[in-house]
């Protein structure tokens, strides 16, 4: 990898955080009608993804509670409200995470990777697989997430 991907995949995260930053705890949890989740649920969704994607298909610990996981993993809905100390973890594990993926990748920590096809059909059978992959579903949920703005502020 050259590089752009980690810079690409930080430019999303920055962007996803200065997009919410101002919505408040109800306007996160706000589900519209015609919608099947929130902001809250996509912040937490795109930590738990990526964590998966990655780590564990490389057999590496996620670094995440199983809660955590079961809660925003792929076909989870919003099930109760989260909470400001949630949705602040959440924001910590976005920033942070996205540091240690690059750090780890450089360091060769993802060496057995398990094949894995997405939602998508799309087949991502090493690291770097999935790391281009994690590039559109993030911009796929920022974009859904936009909209989803619009809806909850209107």
């Amino acid at each position: 990898m050259v590089g752009i991907e980690f810079a690409i995949l930080t430019a999303t995260r920055l962007n996803f955080l200065n997009l919410i930053a101002e919505l408040s705890i109800d306007e996160l949890n706000k589900i519209p009608s015609n919608f099947n989740n929130n902001v809250g649920w996509h912040l937490g969704h795109l930590v738990v993804a990526r964590q998966l994607l990655c780590y564990q298909f490389s057999g590496v610990e996620t670094g995440l509670t199983d809660e955590m996981i079961i809660k925003y993993k792929k076909g989870s809905r919003p099930e109760s409200s989260i909470s400001l100390e949630e949705v602040n973890l959440l924001k910590e594990l976005f920033i942070s995470l996205d540091a240690k993926l690059e750090e780890d990748y450089k360091q060769g920590l993802f060496q057995n990777y398990s094949e894995y096809t997405t939602s998508y059909g799309v087949k991502i059978s090493n690291i770097d697989d999935s790391i281009a992959f994690n590039i559109a579903h993030e911009g796929l949920h920022l974009g859904y997430v936009m909209a989803l703005k619009r809806a909850v502020l209107h």
